[in-house]
């Protein structure tokens, strides 16, 4: 079992400081359990271990880091129920949700151990019949992984697979109110067979471990999931010190919706995307832009399926909206569709906190229309339960409305006119666009931000590379 400490160098510790946090169960507001709550002093000690085991790490054959790997997806469908139960009780998420996320960090560890072994160089030709020129992949070194509280399995999975595999050690920040789950990934890591000090996680003061990490000359990079608030802030901090950034962020997307679809089957699969974790994903659809001749329609029909989603503790197996993860986020959902109310939008469904649930951070699905392209609602990432509905008159029309947003994550079009799809995937600013599809990630494809949305790629073999230094290597005076 996972003692719920930090794991520094191959021990499992308390903070240096003494300091503690209460996990809460966010449909309950009750205590899961305490944890170590540390500072920058906790950051540079796992910073240290992680930069002395890397020399051996590194070093290792990528077979050898890909059994540990393997390993580790093994031991996580092994015992993926009790993971899934961890994560529902501190992020409150629906248990099969939260049983799929674990299932994707497997196959993610399972994946980067075969991406590993193809970390391929080459050599180039030279002009000079003397000379011998090599292009080798060598990993970076220690990587700072700062991650998210609405993926907090996932999240780690994704980018400390790719680190691993490359031949680079991690420190792990997981989110302080999802940290237990992080837990659980350093500790099966080293059930697989990691070294001491190849695999750390400290959990505390965001802003002082953060510090420490583009402080700290021992480590290369920061991998980020979060707020583009704070990838801002990641990237003042980089600029003074030269430390690279993989940054994934926020997202707005836009769901272009044609008049040639069917409707009941689009708005089966909205309903499911849309309000999948209560909302709190990266990707997920939320300017739903709709033609004219069929928005009345859809919004009629989605409106009624959002009021029949059952909310609810996410252990409860009937559940299919599970709770915001705090009172800040549940507050702040809550008055943009206040604000968009005011401002005369319609809120078609929800709109308000469930009468049922007299504890918790719960928030009901919600339906708004009548909203314009400046408001709030519309402009801003409301990563949580609610589905705002536009439209527009034509392609062009459509396409100009989906760009106007300063992210570009994902992107969503439903159409059965192959021409129109094509024309607006082509033409939509984000890295991933779903064309008749809700889920246009995978594990064995780049995941990928454009604008304020991010910087580099995870997933595929470009989450590898962003782990990998290119080397040349010139040799002269080889005899002719």
């Amino acid at each position: 079992m996972t003692p719920y400490r930090q794991l520094i160098d191959g021990a499992w510790v308390e903070a240096t400081n003494g300091g503690t946090w209460d996990v809460l169960n966010p449909a309950t507001e009750a205590v899961v359990h305490t944890v170590p709550y540390g500072t920058a002093a906790d950051c540079d000690l796992a910073i240290a271990a992680a930069h002395a085991a890397f020399r051996d790490w590194s070093r290792a054959t990528p077979y050898e880091r890909g059994a540990v790997l393997g390993k580790t997806a093994t031991l996580i469908r092994g015992e993926v129920d009790a993971l899934a139960r961890t994560t529902v009780l501190e992020s409150g998420k629906p248990l099969l949700q939260a049983r799929g996320e674990w299932l994707a960090a497997a196959d993610l560890f399972e994946w980067f151990a075969e991406e590993g072994k193809r970390a391929y160089g080459r050599i180039v030709p030279s002009r000079t019949s003397t000379k011998r020129i090599l292009v080798l992949k060598q990993p970076l070194g220690v990587v700072g992984l700062i991650t998210a509280w609405n993926f907090p399995a996932w999240n780690i999975a994704r980018a400390g697979g790719a680190a691993l595999a490359a031949g680079c050690t991690i420190v792990i920040r997981p989110s302080e109110f999802t940290p237990m789950s992080g837990m659980h990934v350093a500790r099966l890591l080293t059930e697989a067979g990691a070294p001491n000090g190849v695999v750390n996680l400290v959990n505390g003061d965001p802003g002082s471990m953060g510090q420490a990490m583009l402080n700290h000359p021992g480590l290369a990079k920061i991998h980020f999931t979060g707020s583009t608030r704070v990838g801002k802030l990641l990237m003042d901090g980089a600029s003074k010190t030269v430390t690279r950034l993989s940054l994934e962020l926020g997202g707005n997307a836009p769901v272009l919706i044609f008049p040639d679809v069917d409707l009941d089957q689009v708005v089966a699969g909205a309903t499911a995307a849309k309000f999948r974790n209560g909302g709190q994903v990266c990707v997920s659809p939320q300017r739903f832009l709709v033609s004219k001749d069929t928005a009345a329609a859809f919004t009629e029909r989605i409106a009624e399926a959002a009021g029949t989603l059952r909310v609810g503790d996410g252990l409860d197996p009937q559940t299919q909206v599970g709770p915001l993860i705090n009172a800040k986020q549940r507050n702040r959902v809550e008055a943009l569709v206040r604000d968009a109310r005011a401002d005369g939008a319609r809120v078609a469904v929800g709109g308000a906190r469930p009468a049922a649930q007299s504890a918790g951070y719960f928030f009901e699905p919600t339906v708004v229309t009548n909203l314009t392209p400046d408001a709030p609602l519309y402009r801003e990432e409301i990563f949580g339960p609610v589905l705002p509905v536009s439209t527009f008159d034509n392609v062009d029309q459509a396409i100009a409305l989906a760009n106007r947003t300063r992210y570009g994550l994902a992107a969503y079009v439903w159409t059965n006119h192959l021409p129109t799809a094509l024309r607006v995937a082509e033409r939509l600013e984000f890295g991933l666009v779903g064309v008749n599809e809700w889920t246009p990630q995978a594990t064995e494809a780049p995941f990928a931000g454009w604008k304020e949305s991010g910087i580099g790629r995870e997933s595929g073999a470009e989450g590898l590379e962003e782990y990998l230094e290119t080397k040349l290597i010139a040799i002269g005076g080889v005899p002719r």
